[in-house]
């Protein structure tokens, strides 16, 4: 069973939309999936019930309890936590535990740089990410390559003390399929498959630690 958390400590970085998409690919693929919702918002789990109804449904659970890790079924293989809005490096430290891996998504802006580096450079010194029993992997949110923002972006964070696993360009169809509580791994249009490579190389990366 491979368990990701989603952990991001600014808010609108997209955190959510990763953490559906991540849910629906392994859905879509076969895998029992389960999405543990721990934002207060609670966008994960009205996304579920959204799917419901569809073919490759993944089990929504609310996540804001600390035993949430009780309520997985026995035969999930894939469990993905979208954590808290906001979250700090001390509240991803009660996760470690549970998950194998930790996704940061990071928008191309300074603001969202400066307030990323000192959370990653906290996250690192936390014991089992120290030790390489949780690997880190950094995910590149709303890219527009074509800008040189987006590169310089890219560029600052290839210098963070975690990998950069993947490069996820912008497009209003995670916005649209969330809506219907759906994915772009759901579709199967040219456009849509060219923004699925965007993910190549994040999926390849965490088959490493499943």
């Amino acid at each position: 069973m491979l368990k990701v958390l989603v952990a991001s400590s600014k808010g609108g970085a997209g955190k959510s939309t990763l953490a559906t998409n991540l849910a629906a690919y392994y859905a879509v693929d076969g895998k029992n999936t389960v999405l543990v919702d721990a934002d207060r918002q609670g966008s994960g789990l009205r996304w579920c019930e959204k799917r419901a109804p569809h073919a490759n449904a993944v089990l929504g659970l609310p996540g804001l309890r600390r035993d949430w890790e009780k309520q997985v079924p026995a035969d999930a293989q894939r469990v993905i936590v979208d954590s808290a809005a906001g979250i700090r490096a001390g509240e991803v430290e009660a996760y470690l535990e549970q998950v194998d891996v930790v996704l940061v998504p990071v928008l191309p802006s300074a603001i969202d740089l400066e307030a990323t580096e000192p959370f990653l450079n906290e996250l690192a010194g936390l014991a089992r990410i120290k030790r390489g029993k949780v690997a880190v992997g950094l995910v590149a949110n709303r890219l527009k390559p074509w800008t040189n923002a987006s590169q310089l972006a890219v560029e600052e964070m290839r210098r963070f003390p975690f990998p950069l696993v993947a490069e996820l360009r912008d497009t209003q169809g995670y916005v649209l399929a969330n809506a219907l509580g759906k994915s772009i791994f759901d579709y199967h249009s040219e456009l849509v498959r060219s923004h699925q490579e965007d993910w190549a190389r994040l999926l390849r990366w965490l088959k490493k630690h499943s």
